[in-house]
Parts: structure tokens; sequence; C-alpha cells
């Protein structure tokens, strides 16, 4: 992080402790006695550790390392007491908390291990003090303000370099989860190419028949392919939608052309009462009506019926896409609309997640229901030309 953004979150913090600048005097004038007594704290300190193997397996080099901790924590104790509190002393604190992840050890202990060394140096403030009780309180209150912006520092580093290699991780294992699901969806289609052109090109006297098989087969093979690629396109980088009122028939009516059924999936487009507008980006909409209707032809490999109705409530237009396909079990109703999740053994799931991306982004919705063995409902809710958009 920047040395800059780090100081001024201290600062911050100081502020919220009370710390003045009386609390780094009152430290600063107990500190050549203190020094006495660092030794014996870091002996306790060291000590403490060997007994937690918790916190002992972070050191793996054996006594000449703990030797070379001990001189660190010196250094460390010597700051603490004597500052300058400035940029640099953050910024070495910050580290310390940063260096904790990289060894893995568990914050819990660092918590711990500063409230031993608290102890320990409250106790030699009492033991090494000679001026009246008040000072002493109000000595041993600066030290304790002191160490709390400490642990606030190395807690701070400790929870940001956590977080961004959790983050890391995150990333690393969702395009792991992406590679094999392109893998899978991409290399049915490059098989049938493959089969078709080795076809082409060794076959000796193909029919005219033949060839036109073959050439259909790698066209439609190289549109699957793209679809795939299309689709993980449009998740990654979707645009911000324009808002513009729209024809909810026309764009249902390019969604299904697009994605034409078969014969035995009958639909039925309703509009009960009369056409309807919406407003939002028709570009937009007509990827999320594609992907249902998609979808519902999927869960109907048998055949079945399609249907969608679209209608005006209130001051917004709801439009339910139903299939009488195998429905979908209770406990991935949630998940549907999870990036990378699908029910379908082939399929990245990315569909639902993109539809949900695009009807937040053009401030609409989607509801599921569905029942096992009798199919499934997806409604989708989009602004009206009055202009509320979607409450829930």
């Amino acid at each position: 992080m920047d040395s800059e953004k780090l100081f001024a979150r201290y600062l911050e913090l100081q502020t919220y402790v009370g710390w003045v600048d009386d609390d780094a005097h009152r430290i600063q004038a107990v500190a050549a006695s203190l020094v006495p007594y660092l030794p014996a704290l870091i002996e306790d300190f060291y000590n403490e550790i060997k007994r937690h193997p918790t916190a002992l397996k972070v050191i793996t080099g054996g006594e000449p390392q703990i030797e070379r901790l001990k001189q660190s924590l010196i250094g460390w104790l010597h700051e603490l007491l004597y500052g300058p509190y400035d940029r640099d002393y953050v910024l070495r604190r910050w580290r310390v908390g940063r260096r904790h992840v990289e060894i893995g050890l568990d914050q819990i202990y660092t918590n711990l291990a500063l409230s031993r060394l608290r102890s320990g140096l409250v106790g030699a403030v009492g033991q090494a003090w000679q001026g009246d009780q008040l000072g002493l309180v109000a000595t041993i209150q600066s030290l304790n303000r002191l160490l709390d912006l400490d642990l606030a520092k190395i807690e701070d580093a400790y929870q940001t370099e956590y977080l961004a290699r959790q983050q890391r991780d995150e990333r690393l294992a969702a395009i792991g989860q992406v590679a094999g699901g392109i893998a899978h969806e991409l290399r049915n289609p490059l098989n049938v190419i493959k089969t078709s052109a080795y076809y082409l090109l060794n076959a000796r006297n193909p029919t005219r028949e033949k060839t036109t098989e073959h050439l259909g087969r790698i066209g439609h093979h190289v549109s699957v392919a793209d679809g795939v690629i299309t689709t993980l396109s449009n998740f990654a980088k979707m645009p911000l939608p324009e808002l513009n009122s729209f024809s909810v028939e026309l764009c249902i009516k390019e969604a299904m052309e697009l994605n034409p059924l078969p014969c035995n999936i009958p639909e039925t487009v309703e509009f009960p009462y009369g056409p309807l507008t919406a407003k939002g980006d028709i570009e937009h909409i007509r990827i999320v009506f594609a992907t249902l209707i998609r979808n519902a032809r999927d869960a109907m490999p048998q055949g079945g019926r399609l249907s969608i109705c679209g209608r005006q409530l209130e001051k917004l237009v709801e439009v339910s896409v139903t299939d009488t396909g195998s429905g979908i079990a209770p406990e991935n109703l949630s998940r549907l609309m999870e990036p990378l999740y699908s029910t379908k053994a082939r399929g990245l799931g990315l569909g639902l997640a993109l539809a949900k991306a695009i009807l937040d982004k053009n401030k609409g919705g989607l509801t599921i229901a569905s029942e096992l063995g009798r199919g499934s409902i997806f409604t989708v809710w989009l602004i009206g030309n009055a202009g509320q958009e979607n409450p829930a």
C-alpha cells in the first residue's frame, strides 16, 4: 500500500484512540528506564512460543532463527519506546503484519503475543516508576494507546494482505473452473470439425450429399464454438446499457428466431392485455430471453411446451417463460444464477449469471420457480414506461 495512505490512516487511528503529543513525551521519558527490562521480556516471549506448536511451526530455522528474531524484536521495542512515530515507523509496522501472512502465522497469535509484551512492559513501567501515582497512570495509558495503534496497523496489514491473497486464490480457482469448462465445451465441436475435415481431405470420390453433410457439420460446430466464446466475452465485459423504450414482443420474437425450437416443442407467446413497451437496452434484454429459451429447450429433450406470457404489473413489465421440462431440484434453485454453476452435464454455468447481470444493469430482475418433473417458470421484470424499477 502507498506509504502516504498508510500514514494518513495511522493519523486517523491516532485521533480515534485519543493519541496526542503528550503521550509520546510520556513514553519517551521512561524509555531509558525500561531498556534494562527488555531482554527478560524477549526471553519470556520466545519461551512461550516454544510451548505452543502451532505458533512455533512457522519458525523453521530452529535456534539460529530465534536468535535473529530476538534481535529484531529488540529493535522493534526500541522503536516503540523512542519513536519517532513517522511514516517510516508506520510502514515498518505494516510490514510486520504482511510478513505474518507470508510465513503462515495465524493472526490470533500476534494478538496474544502483543498482549504478553503489553503485560511485561506495563509491569516494567510500574517497577521503574519514580514519580507520583497520577503520572504513572497517565504513562501506562499512553503506552496502551501506542500498543493499540501498533496492533491496529499490524492487523490492518494482515487483513489486507490476507484478503489480497484470498482474492488471488479465488481468481485462480475461477480461471481453473472456466478453463475446464471451456475445454469441455470446445473439445466436442473441435473433434467433429477435425473428423469432418479429415473425411473431406481423404475420402475418395465423396458424393455431393456427403460433402454437403460434412461441410454443414463443420459450419454448425464452428457456430457452437463461437457461441461458447461469445458467452464468455459477454460475461467478461458487458457494456453499460442504453435505456430506451422498446417493444417487448419484438424483442422476444427476435430471440426466438435466433434460437428456433424443435418441432416437438410447440410454443405459445401471449400478451393478453395488449402490446407491452419496456425501458432497457434491447440488445441486452434479447440475450436474456435467448438464454431462457435455450434453457427451456434443453430442459425438454423429449419434447414439451414453451409458454411466454407478458403483462403490465403496476409500473413494471412482467414476462414469464414457462416450460414443461424436468424441473429443478430445490437445493439447486438458490445457486442457479451463480457464475460457473450449472446443472447440465455440458455447460459453462454462465448463462443465467449473465442474464442476472444484464437485468441488474437494466434495473430489472429475475425470479425462478420450479418443481421436479413438472417444469419451471422464469419471470423477468423490466421497467415500464412509468420508469419505476423492480423493488425486489
